[in-house]
């Protein structure tokens, strides 16, 4: 492996990167594909460069039948043929009294992850308004259908159910065209929700906000293509490109905002 490599990343990322590296040695010594966790966007994004840079081999993303934004990746040889099937994936459905009850997204994930679950084997958590569905790793789909009966005070069942029923997702993203001064996290957050950066600052610094799911403190971290960051009681967004920089030196940008 070439260790220049690193540097083109985050330090944070260091690991992440040996974990795809290893997958391709694997592939390359056995000749078999290797099937990752779910992958955030950034890092689907890491692992395409880091396997196209490789070369002979190729990597592919599944997270279900509709558009979704965890995914598992799937690293396989020039001969291989993916299908569904090679993504390891379960579709659970949430059964629990729907008139009476409020279920939301982070209250299913933290019921999920209190069982020991580690978040990289939980894809994408599904509603359509009303019904609520949660993509999991096959191996440990088992383990929770047993394991849930409540999420908070709501007594719930999970079903495992076929992957065509998948629900259509009723998130709605707004795509933007921003301009800013720098990619520090607190200006990003300042400028696509129209609040002071100082505002932003202490969002973050009282521990509001993740990025690609991972709570920070730091206003000033760099963010880049890819990221998703988390405002918690305002939504989330994710930076789709960076698109070059104007006469000033700023930064132009295309994100897409999850509308509220």
């Amino acid at each position: 492996m070439n260790e220049q490599v690193y540097q083109h990343y985050r330090p944070e990322e260091a690991e992440f990167i040996d974990l795809v590296y290893d997958g391709l040695h694997r592939v390359d010594n056995h000749y078999v594909p290797v099937l990752l966790h779910f992958l955030t966007p950034r890092e689907q994004m890491i692992a395409q460069q880091i396997v196209e840079e490789y070369g002979d081999f190729k990597i592919a993303f599944y997270g279900g039948i509709h558009a979704t934004e965890r995914r598992r990746g799937l690293i396989y040889p020039d001969y291989y043929q993916p299908t569904d099937v090679d993504y390891g994936l379960t579709l659970l459905q949430l059964h629990y009294p729907v008139k009476f009850a409020d279920i939301s997204h982070g209250k299913i994930l933290g019921t999920l992850m209190s069982q020991g679950v580690d978040r990289n084997r939980i894809g994408d958590i599904i509603s359509d308004g009303e019904q609520w569905q949660v993509v999991v790793e096959h191996e440990i789909s088992t383990y929770l259908i047993h394991s849930i009966d409540k999420i908070s005070n709501v007594g719930v069942r999970l079903e495992e159910m076929p992957a065509e029923l998948m629900l259509i997702s009723q998130e709605e993203w707004e795509t933007e065209s921003i301009v800013v001064s720098s990619m520090r996290l607190d200006t990003l957050i300042s400028n696509v929700y129209n609040f002071s950066r100082q505002r932003a600052k202490d969002l973050i610094q009282q521990g509001n906000i993740k990025v690609n799911f991972t709570l920070t403190e730091r206003p000033d971290i760099e963010v880049s293509e890819q990221d998703i960051i988390s405002v918690r009681k305002f939504g989330r967004f994710w930076i789709e490109s960076i698109n070059g920089r104007t006469k000033k030196d700023n930064v132009h940008l295309t994100v897409n905002v999850l509308k509220r």
